[in-house]
């Protein structure tokens, strides 16, 4: 190789370890979130018309009563015994409500069915009031109903995809009411971090101090830091745009997440393992159940043919020879260990889980 083309090298390998660095920051508006600014769920029970026969049955009678009811609200006097809802499904309307909006916005809407309706596909919900927790009425959902699946049969067989009994409507609803909001009233304002965590905490007091030092960031606890606003709303918004745009370098617990369910296995950036001896091996029986038929000889007195069952038992066990797990120093070489094993996802719960009991898992092992 050549002067050049070491120098060229060289430069490369800078460029790429200075990138990795740099990808380890992330903003802080992806690491936290400003107390008291989140939305709020809004729920509704609505009506959905114009389904091709797959709406709730006659014997759900919350909605035969509910339409009954809202027929005889537009001055259409009718029984809910001369009801038919074959295509009329009752869905309960749920919605989130965010942070600053203002009466006239649109949200989104999601609708699941709560009778036994097939499929809310083709349908249309009808004005449908959303409430909060406080009872009050904060939008109005109407539209088109979306569902992402199908269902399809006949009387001996049914095929579906996905769940043709929720849908949503984009922008479906209309915010009518406004939530009371004054952002900035109180100076003193508080970042929660999503992840708790006294190094993290530590750091975005840092980063502000160094970037705007007049808001006077106090780290309270691993994931609470509080600032102090000036008198002025108007630079609150421009500071708090310079706030979440901070990058703050993420820290993390060496955790390793098993799911027995699935076989998955997710470790984290600093797992480290200590030197450990393995051996895993697969124990495998197989019982096979056949029957043999034993014939009389011809002519033999008294002779009958009988079955006569017949068992095989097979025991393998895998040869699984003694190796050595040398203390990794990054994920990388944790993995290659145990990959060198030949352990599958399987086996490698097992390990992970008998390598934790011995004390040689320097992280913690959660099983979900």
């Amino acid at each position: 190789m050549t002067r050049r083309a070491s120098i060229i090298a060289a430069l490369a390998l800078v460029a790429v370890i200075v990138a990795a660095g740099a990808a380890q920051a992330a903003r802080l508006k992806d690491m936290a979130s400003i107390h008291g600014v989140r939305g709020n769920q809004l729920i509704g029970y609505g009506l959905v018309m114009g389904l091709n026969g797959t709406g709730d049955k006659a014997a759900t009678t919350f909605t035969v009563q509910g339409l009954s009811n809202m027929l005889n609200r537009m001055g259409v006097k009718v029984s809910p015994d001369n009801v038919k809802v074959k295509n009329v499904a009752a869905v309960m309307v749920t919605a989130e409500l965010p942070a600053f909006a203002r009466a006239g916005s649109r949200i989104d809407v999601t609708l699941s069915s709560i009778g036994d309706s097939d499929s809310l596909a083709g349908g249309t919900l009808v004005m449908t009031p959303l409430r909060a927790v406080d009872g009050n009425i904060y939008a109005v959902a109407q539209g088109p109903v979306s569902v992402g699946g199908f269902t399809a049969g006949g009387q001996a067989a049914t095929v579906s995809k996905n769940h043709p009994t929720v849908g949503r409507i984009p922008s479906g609803a209309v915010i009518e009411r406004e939530l009371t909001e004054r952002f900035g009233e109180n100076p003193r304002i508080s970042i929660n971090l999503r992840v708790p965590d006294f190094t993290v905490a530590a750091r975005v007091a840092q980063s502000i101090q160094s970037e705007i030092p007049t808001l006077a960031p106090r780290a309270v606890d691993p994931s609470t830091i509080e600032i102090t606003l000036p008198a002025s709303g108007l630079e609150n918004v421009a500071l708090m745009a310079r706030l979440e745009n901070l990058e703050i370098e993420p820290d993390m617990s060496s955790k390793v997440v098993v799911d027995e369910r699935t076989g998955t296995v997710v470790m984290g950036e600093g797992v480290r393992i200590s030197t450990v001896a393995v051996a895993s091996g697969a124990l495998s029986i197989s019982v096979t159940e056949s029957a043999d038929v034993s014939q009389a000889l011809p002519f033999a007195p008294g002779g009958e043919t009988v079955v006569v069952p017949s068992t095989d038992v097979t025991v393998g066990e895998q040869k699984a020879p003694l190796a050595v797990v040398r203390s990794g120093v990054s994920i990388g070489q944790v993995v290659s260990a145990l990959n060198a094993l030949g352990a599958t996802p399987r086996d490698l719960i097992v390990i992970l889980q008998a390598i934790e009991a011995a004390g040689a898992l320097q992280a913690k092992l959660e099983i979900i």
